[in-house]
């Protein structure tokens, strides 16, 4: 079956699922050093007993994308990821299609990072492929407009373009209001943002043009 999935889909599946397993293994040690932390840095207190120091990396800006807080987590991102991006790998491409994932997973690193810098405060990881996933959304959409897709739980079909945008303004109703706490929706939304001005770009539609032009 996996035989079947396009490369880098799998190769993302198996990676995301590889590195969860040792989280379980690990505890909160991966955590420590690999999930996205704010600007600055904050001594406190290991689960072993030990004191460490905790603050942004750079590389942060890629590793925390395969890290999940749960199962569940793990599974709705997995899941999302199997379902919608293969036909996104096939229509750019495999190499175009690593490219966008991780400019998608930097994207929604860094829209986290402002969101917490200058808007909500506070010193906690974040962790999670929903970037990358999100742009993913937002390219099958773009590459599949009346695809039919079902946000659940509203079990009607509609297609794809109307999803994602009901899906991007509540992502930022949620983001605006603070509502469901503890969800990195502008990260969500960034994730959106990076892969949409990569997919222009491509395209030739922005000002700094590409020297293969992409036209999936």
């Amino acid at each position: 079956m996996l035989n079947q999935i396009p490369p880098v889909i799998r190769g993302l599946l198996i990676a995301n699922v590889a590195i969860y397993l040792l989280q379980m293994m690990l505890g909160d040690t991966l955590t420590l050093d690999f999930a996205l932390w704010p600007f600055g840095e904050q001594t406190g207190r290991a689960p072993d007993g030990s004191i460490v120091t905790v603050g942004f990396q750079l590389w942060q800006l890629v590793t925390y994308g395969f890290l999940h807080s749960g199962l569940p987590h793990l599974f709705m991102n997995m899941l999302a990821l199997y379902m919608l991006g293969g036909a996104i790998e096939s229509a750019l491409g495999s190499r175009h299609f690593l490219i966008y994932y991780f400019v998608c997973v930097i994207g929604a690193a860094l829209a986290q990072l402002v969101t917490i810098e200058y808007f909500t405060g506070g010193f906690y990881p974040t962790v999670g492929a929903s970037g990358g996933v999100f742009g993913v959304l937002l390219a099958f959409a773009l590459l599949f407009p009346r695809e039919k897709l079902i946000l659940f739980p509203i079990p009607i079909p509609m297609p794809a373009w109307l999803f994602v945008t009901l899906y991007g303004a509540a992502e930022l109703f949620f983001g605006v209001t603070g509502t469901m706490a503890g969800v990195a929706h502008f990260a969500h939304l960034g994730g959106m943002l990076g892969g949409f001005v990569l997919l222009q770009y491509w395209r030739g539609k922005l000002p700094w043009k590409p020297r293969n032009r992409l036209t999936p």
